[in-house]
C-alpha cells in the first residue's frame, strides 16, 4: 500500500492531483474534447497523480504514462436529473482498480446528506474490500453534499466529515477549503489523514486559487485535487507548474502568478 501512496504522495508527503472525473455524471464539452492534451500538459507542468474516470483511464494510458492514478469509485447521477438528490453509489470494484493498473479509488462521502448512508456505507464497503489488495482509499468528504445548506461548509462540519472519512479506514482525505485559515488548520488537526484541497466549481482568478492553495498548505493540507481551474485553464501547463511549485517548492503567490 506505501508503494501506491508514493506513486500519489511525493517524498515531501504533499501532492498535486489533476481531478478529470466530471465526465461521468456532468457535462466537460467543450473543454475536455480531447483529454489526452490535457493530461499530457498537465504531466509536463509537474502534476503527481490523475483522479479520473475509467473511461479515461483505460483509454489514455499513454498519455498518463507513469504518475499516480486514481480511479473515481462512484457515480451514478448526472446533471440532467431534476431530483436534487446527487448521492453517489459505489459503481466500480476494487478489480477494476487492479486490472487498470490504478494506485487508488475514490468515493464520496456524504455526512448530514438526505441519504448519508448511501455514501458512507459504500465508502466502507470499498475501504473494507480494498483492504484485501492493499489498495489506498480516497474519501471526498463533503458535509450534506451537495444539497444547499448554509453550513455545509463551516469549519467545524468540514472537520467533522473529515474525521468520519479517518475513522471509516480512509487513507486520505479530498475537502473543501473552509475559507480561512485558522478554522482549517481545526479541520487538519482533527483529522489524522492526509487532507487534500479540492479546487471548487467555480472558476478563480489564478491568484485567487493560489492563495487558497497557499492558505490551505499554511494550515497543514498535504496538496491539492483541482479539477476545472486545471482544465479550463488557456495553459493547463503552466497553471499546473505554478501549483506545483507552491505545493513542492513553496514559492510565494506572486512568483506563481508571474509563472502563468
Amino acid at each position: 500500500m506505501k508503494r501506491r501512496l508514493n506513486n500519489i504522495f511525493k517524498s515531501d508527503g504533499r501532492a498535486v492531483v489533476l481531478a478529470m472525473d466530471h465526465g461521468n455524471g456532468m457535462s466537460v464539452l467543450p473543454e475536455l474534447n480531447n483529454p489526452g492534451e490535457i493530461i499530457k500538459k498537465a504531466v509536463a507542468g509537474g502534476i503527481d497523480a490523475l483522479l479520473t474516470s475509467y473511461g479515461i483511464a483505460t483509454t489514455f494510458q499513454k498519455e498518463i504514462g507513469n504518475i499516480g492514478l486514481i480511479l473515481r469509485a462512484d457515480g451514478g447521477t448526472s446533471q440532467l436529473a431534476k431530483s436534487t438528490d446527487k448521492s453517489m453509489e459505489i459503481i466500480y470494484q476494487v478489480e477494476n482498480a487492479i486490472k487498470i493498473g490504478a494506485d487508488s479509488m475514490l468515493a464520496m462521502g456524504f455526512p448530514g446528506a438526505s441519504n448519508e448512508d448511501i455514501t458512507l456505507k459504500g465508502l466502507a464497503k470499498l475501504i473494507n474490500e480494498a483492504n484485501k489488495y492493499n489498495l489506498p482509499i480516497g474519501a471526498e468528504m463533503l458535509p450534506r453534499g451537495f444539497e444547499p445548506a448554509e453550513d455545509s461548509r463551516t469549519g467545524d462540519n468540514l472537520a467533522f466529515a473529515c474525521r468520519i472519512g479517518a475513522e471509516l479506514g480512509a487513507d486520505y482525505i479530498k475537502t473543501a477549503y473552509s475559507g480561512d485559515k485558522e478554522s482549517f488548520k481545526k479541520v487538519v488537526e482533527g483529522c489524522y489523514k492526509p487532507v487534500l484541497v479540492l479546487g471548487g466549481g467555480v472558476s478563480k482568478k489564478e491568484k485567487d486559487l493560489f492563495q487558497m492553495i497557499k492558505d490551505s498548505l499554511e494550515a497543514g493540507a498535504s496538496g491539492v485535487i483541482i479539477g476545472r481551474n486545471i482544465w479550463k485553464h488557456p495553459n493547463p501547463d503552466k497553471i499546473c507548474a505554478a501549483i506545483a511549485a507552491i505545493v513542492h517548492e513553496n514559492v510565494t503567490v506572486e512568483k506563481a502568478v508571474k509563472m502563468i
